[in-house]
């Protein structure tokens, strides 16, 4: 299956969860990652649950707080 992660196209074996991406891609700190999957924020709570399908979009993104 192919999918597009942070705007590269690879190829996944099926029945890949978002959960199994983040390993998959050693995404570090997986705690504090916010995931995008096309265009649409997920929940936390749904990593576990989402299957990814072909040609679906994803995005990792982290939020960092900070100043001076």
């Amino acid at each position: 299956m192919i999918l597009t992660v942070a705007g590269t196209k690879k190829e996944y074996p099926p029945d890949l969860t978002v959960t199994k991406l983040l390993e998959a891609e050693k995404v570090e700190m997986p705690m504090y990652v916010t995931v995008s999957l096309n265009d649409e924020f997920l929940k936390r709570e749904e990593f576990d649950d989402t299957l990814l399908k072909e040609n679906d979009s994803v995005e990792f993104l982290y939020f960092m707080g900070g100043g001076f």
